[in-house]
């Protein structure tokens, strides 16, 4: 489901799952810089909505719902030019229509990069 997708072209790789929580990498190289060397706050916040899709998927019944980012907003707190980042979600509301997903964003130091709110839509898929 990945393959072929801006998660694949950012190489974003989820490294958990569970119920309410995920847990994803990036790197921080040319393909996530912006023209000053530093990771691009747009990179950032395609990490952040991957692992709030992600874990708002595992949490609905995929047979007949879908997820899709309804807003996302993000504080880019601390500058990085290399390295990789760690995007830890943990869902803080589920609702039957929405959900709202907090995600953090981490440095290989463990000092936060970059902190997002994501609020996820909850469709049914029509057959």
């Amino acid at each position: 489901m990945l393959k072929d997708t801006l998660i694949e072209t950012l190489g974003i790789e989820v490294t958990h799952i569970e119920a309410g929580k995920v847990i994803a990498t990036m790197p921080v190289d040319e393909r996530t810089r912006q023209p000053f060397g530093l990771l691009h706050g747009g990179a950032s916040v395609a990490l952040a909505e991957t692992v709030a899709s992600i874990g708002a998927y595992e949490l609905v019944d995929q047979e007949t719902e879908g997820v899709a980012g309804l807003e996302i907003n993000a504080n880019h707190v601390r500058p990085i030019t290399e390295g990789s980042v760690t995007a830890v979600g943990t869902i803080l509301h589920q609702g039957r229509t929405t959900m709202v997903w907090d995600i953090k964003i981490t440095d290989e130091r463990d000092r936060l990069i970059c902190v997002s709110r994501c609020t996820m839509a909850i469709f049914k898929i029509k057959k």
